[in-house]
């Protein structure tokens, strides 16, 4: 029995779902997605809340069954709220400006490095070390964060480089042994 899978998914006020054999549009106040799941799988809208079943308990259909109602849940709470991912630079001289739709980030680097955001996410850069990533596809919206991330990753020895807001980095202690040794 999925737990995952058997929880409805209510449409909030505002959204709407049509579904058309096994594609599913989502139309909201942020946007529209689309799109198209397994043809096992069933999914029906009554009342406002969507249910997904499965027709049998095949070890294939049990994990389409979580798979596809986490899928939908996110889209229905796209196109409602949007999702948004934080990341804070950590290092002197870190900085990061927006010119145009590209972001430049200076890292360490001999030049500063540009990214261009996919179509369908917006990138706002609030303070000159804070970069926020703001889409109604979660997947996108992950996706670019980690491009962003992968940039300059978090140093386990000094800290700096790019985070996620919140993120706890695990420090090493460095050449700890090297300080006590006398030559």
């Amino acid at each position: 029995m999925s737990r995952v899978g058997n929880k409805p998914i209510t449409v909030p006020p505002g959204v709407e779902v049509s579904l058309e054999g096994d594609k599913v549009t989502v139309n909201g106040p942020k946007g529209e997605l689309c799109r198209s799941f397994h043809q096992d799988m069933s999914i029906s809208l009554e009342d406002g809340v969507l249910t997904v079943s499965r027709p049998t308990d095949n070890r294939i259909h049990r994990s389409l069954h979580g798979f596809t109602r986490s899928v939908l849940a996110n889209m229905v709470e796209g196109v409602s709220q949007g999702f948004r991912k934080n990341l804070e630079l950590h290092g002197v001289g870190y900085r990061v400006q927006k010119s145009g739709d590209t972001l430049m980030i200076q890292v360490g680097y001999s030049r500063p490095v540009e990214i261009t955001p996919p179509e369908g996410i917006e990138v706002v850069s609030d303070a000159p070390n804070q970069i926020s990533v703001l889409g109604i596809e979660k997947e996108l919206v992950g996706e670019f964060a980690a491009q962003v991330r992968a940039v300059r990753p978090p140093d386990p020895y000094l800290g700096k480089g790019i985070r996620y807001a919140g993120e706890q980095i695990r420090r090493k202690a460095g050449k700890a042994g090297k300080l006590g040794r006398r030559k």
